[in-house]
């Protein structure tokens, strides 16, 4: 999928390329624990990223986005594939090697409550790589932590508070200052705004947009709402049960969708207008197994277009048009 995105802000070589990444977690059973199965999370995915970009990752929960960002930072070990930032695969990394790299890629994670450390002090939740990695220290480490809590909207002093003395939306911005800490290239945001209150999710949103100017910041945005997901990503790329479906920039991916199941998503965010009147297209049935995937192409047992063919042969994935990708016989 090189060369699938014509970028504008800068060199045309991916900052990082995924291709092929699996995921498959076992399944044990009986007293001994034996492999019994594997659930299929990710299943050969994939997708580049370029410098300066935002690419947004959506579907259902469960179809694998999440498991995908883990698996780019190593937080989950991959099956297999091939994750290179920069030139060098990650995932033939020693742990050494791995550290060195941690500075260049974070991550903002789901739930602003759970990924705090309630003991400690903001001041020392944000700083914490600093010091890990050797950055700063003393007055100069609490010089950096004072500008990056303003630079998310706080102020300096709440570096002396701690995690339940502020709101979910604060929360965020600690969590947002914990990852810019290192100023990293690459950041993955983990459904960021999706606990948050409408209100507040515009504010998060808006901030992301404003850090990724200053700081020439690169996401990998992985969400459930769609218009969110409109409102901040370069490029989108949809997944379906371990699979990335389809993949393009917004404005065609929303304006033109070829995937069914990517046009059964976008026929179900609401229109603020009374008087528009879409056809809702609803899929029957539920979400199959990861751990039994339908044969041929797994979406066919939800698929209104579904067609022998769909049943028997997995498709591949085509280029549509120049930026614009699908897997989809039809």
């Amino acid at each position: 999928m090189s060369g699938s995105y014509d970028p504008t802000r800068g060199s045309s070589d991916p900052l990082l390329q995924v291709r092929n990444l699996k995921k498959h977690f076992p399944v044990t059973s009986g007293v001994f624990s034996k492999v019994s199965g594997w659930i299929k999370a990710v299943d050969d995915v994939s997708f580049d990223v370029y410098a300066g970009e935002t690419l947004g990752l959506v579907g259902e929960s469960g179809c694998g986005k999440t498991t995908t960002g883990r698996c780019l930072l190593r937080l989950e070990e991959p099956t297999s594939g091939q994750v290179v930032f920069e030139g060098s695969d990650i995932l033939k990394m020693n742990n050494q090697e791995l550290r060195r790299l941690r500075k260049e890629m974070q991550i903002i994670f789901q739930d602003p409550y759970g990924s705090l450390n309630p003991r400690m002090t903001v001041g020392e939740i944000v700083g914490e790589a600093l010091t890990i990695h050797g950055v700063a220290s003393g007055k100069e480490k609490e010089e950096t932590v004072e500008n990056l809590l303003k630079v998310v909207g706080l102020s300096p002093y709440h570096a002396r508070r701690y995690p339940h003395e502020f709101s979910g939306g604060q929360r965020q911005r600690i969590g947002i200052a914990r990852a810019l800490a290192l100023r990293p290239k690459l950041i993955v945001c983990d459904e960021p705004v999706s606990a948050l209150d409408v209100s507040i999710q515009s504010q998060i949103l808006n901030l992301l947009d404003d850090l990724q100017e200053e700081f020439n910041l690169t996401y990998i945005f992985i969400a459930h709402n769609l218009s969110v997901v409109e409102h901040i990503s370069d490029r989108v790329g949809v997944m379906y049960l371990g699979k990335m479906v389809e993949l393009s920039d917004s404005n065609t991916l929303y304006t033109s969708p070829q995937h069914p199941y990517t046009q059964a998503l976008l026929s179900a965010i609401p229109v603020p207008d009374p008087d528009h009147r879409s056809e809702r297209i609803v899929l029957e049935g539920d979400v199959p197994s990861p751990i039994d995937p339908p044969s041929g192409c797994t979406f066919h047992p939800r698929c209104p277009y579904c067609q022998d063919i769909c049943r028997q042969e997995q498709p591949k994935w085509r280029q549509k048009d120049t930026n614009h990708f699908v897997a989809c016989h039809l």
